[in-house]
Formats: structure tokens, C-alpha cells, sequence
């Protein structure tokens, strides 16, 4: 659209560059910080050469073992271990699950002890496949 003064036009355009190059900024934020965000308890996993391809966290419970030997079952922190078959029991209720499947994070410097405790009390629970993560091990170039 223009309008005519006289002998000059002025054109009524929006401008939409900058706006344009705002959006571009933002997606690009977004890019950089969505991979940083995890949910659950923050634990270094051990290194494999062969990892299989995981599910959605969102799909199936996880089991958190930190190295100082704190439980967590998703974001909620378990106080006794006997509790934790029951917890898992209650989530999957709550969740409608038929699948009983759940995935063991425990840190690389977790106690062995803690581990087995931890996969007995998810054993105790009834729970079908226990499926435990790790890191893909970085290839060396040789």
C-alpha cells in the first residue's frame, strides 16, 4: 500500500528483518540450553562401548544412585530402601503402566553394595526388566 503526497509515495510496509533476526537468537538459545536440561538426579554414568538405544525418560521410571549413595526414584529422593519397591509399586499405579520396567542410573563412583541393595529392591517390587545406563565410551582414533 502507498500513499501519494504531492510528487513523493511513501510506502506503509512493515519492516520484518529485525524481527526476523530476534526469532533467529532465541531459537538458537533455545538449541543451546534444551540439551542442558535433564530431569532427575545429576549422576556421572559409566562408559560402555555398546549402548542401546534408550527410551523416553518421560515412558518409564528411572531409579537415580548418586556416588555419595543417595536413592532417588525420578526427582523424589528415597529416605529408606525398604520403601522403594513400594514407591515404584504406587508410580506405576499412578501412571496407569501395565509394563513393569524400570532404568538404573547409578554413578560411576556409587558403592557396588548400593547397586545390588538397590536392583534387590527393585527385584522385591516385582518389576520384569531392569534395564541399567550408561554412557556411549568415546571411540579413539586409531
Amino acid at each position: 500500500m502507498s500513499v501519494e503526497i504531492g510528487s513523493k509515495s511513501a510506502k506503509s510496509e512493515p519492516n520484518v528483518v529485525p524481527l526476523c533476526d530476534i526469532l533467529l537468537v532465541l531459537l538458537i538459545i533455545f538449541m543451546v540450553v534444551t540439551p542442558m536440561i535433564s530431569k532427575g538426579a545429576n549422576v556421572t554414568l559409566p562408559e560402555a562401548k555398546y549402548v542401546a538405544s534408550q527410551p523416553d525418560p518421560a515412558q518409564i521410571l528411572t531409579v537415580f544412585i548418586k556416588k555419595n549413595g543417595e536413592v532417588y526414584l525420578d526427582d523424589k529422593e528415597v529416605k529408606e530402601l525398604e520403601n522403594l519397591g513400594q514407591m515404584i509399586i504406587d508410580k506405576l499405579e499412578d501412571l496407569q503402566r501395565p509394563d513393569k520396567k524400570v532404568l538404573l542410573k547409578a554413578d560411576l563412583q556409587a558403592a557396588y553394595g548400593k547397586v545390588v541393595d538397590v536392583l534387590s529392591a527393585i527385584k522385591d517390587a516385582q518389576i520384569e526388566v531392569i534395564g541399567l545406563v550408561t554412557e556411549q565410551k568415546a571411540s579413539s582414533m586409531e
